[in-house]
């Protein structure tokens, strides 16, 4: 793709003050777009707003994205100043990890708000701007927890996977519209969110790692990359995919040594 690729272009992130939202930011705005990201903490949007604004034009705003009604006002308004949304990433997530036994319906719920409920209502927004405006791309990103089970994953994987089916069905109503809407699909990823598993349970993580076919887990912006060819005309025809990008983990057949 081409440096300028999505020069004049604006593209909503949410999520977007670390880990795979932040190297997505990054790369939109490297390649011309004027990028727009939301988090919950002061400290890590401030941090990430001077990151992205040296390679490109940015605005940060502080939101909790499970506050739906300020997340859809936010969506418009931003819609409304630069006159269109041409790309969206419904990127923030929420994760608890407890055995169904002890998990709590709050718990089961604020993953479901995070992770569903969040992604549904910035799919929403973005395409009555997209449809508006007869062009756009969405990408939701989801998890491989979401097509495989992992033990003490219930909230999260099981919200993972209605993202994905919820991708399958706003693409189908886009697809007529000029609205391409897709999942990436990551594994695991060296996030804040990852390092803290990693430092939690070290044994359990080195264990995590080895089982990828890889070998390792992926950097952030190698999932920014697969986000940003989703985005792109290069993808002009890509619509409704759940796109793996775990280093073969998806497609693995376990067998026991």
């Amino acid at each position: 793709m081409a440096d300028d690729e999505f020069q004049g272009k604006v593209a909503f992130i949410t999520g977007g003050s670390d880990g795979i939202g932040l190297a997505t930011a990054c790369l939109l705005a490297q390649r011309g777009a004027t990028v727009a990201i939301c988090a919950r903490r002061p400290d890590r949007l401030d941090a990430a707003r001077a990151t992205i604004g040296t390679l490109g034009k940015v605005e940060a705003h502080r939101l909790d994205v499970s506050d739906s009604q300020a997340f859809a006002a936010l969506v418009a308004d931003v819609a409304a100043r630069h006159e269109r949304i041409d790309m969206m990433v419904n990127n923030a997530m929420s994760v608890h990890y407890a055995p169904i036994a002890q998990l709590t319906l709050d718990h089961w719920r604020k993953d479901f708000a995070v992770n569903a409920d969040a992604v549904f209502v910035g799919t929403k927004a973005a395409m009555a701007v997209m449809m508006a405006q007869g062009s756009g791309a969405i990408v939701n990103i989801s998890s491989t927890c979401g097509m495989r089970a992992a033990p003490m994953m219930a909230s999260y994987s099981a919200s993972k996977a209605a993202l994905i089916q919820f991708t399958a069905v706003a693409a189908m109503e886009g697809a007529r519209r000029g609205v391409r809407v897709n999942a990436i699909v990551p594994g695991q990823v060296q996030t804040p969110a990852t390092q803290d598993f990693n430092a939690r349970a070290p044994e359990a993580a080195a264990r995590t790692t080895d089982a990828i076919p890889m070998g390792r887990g992926a950097q952030p912006e190698e999932l920014a990359s697969a986000i940003a060819f989703l985005l792109s005309d290069a993808a002009s025809y890509i619509t409704g995919v759940a796109l793996p990008v775990d280093g073969g983990k998806a497609a693995q057949l376990y067998m026991p040594g």
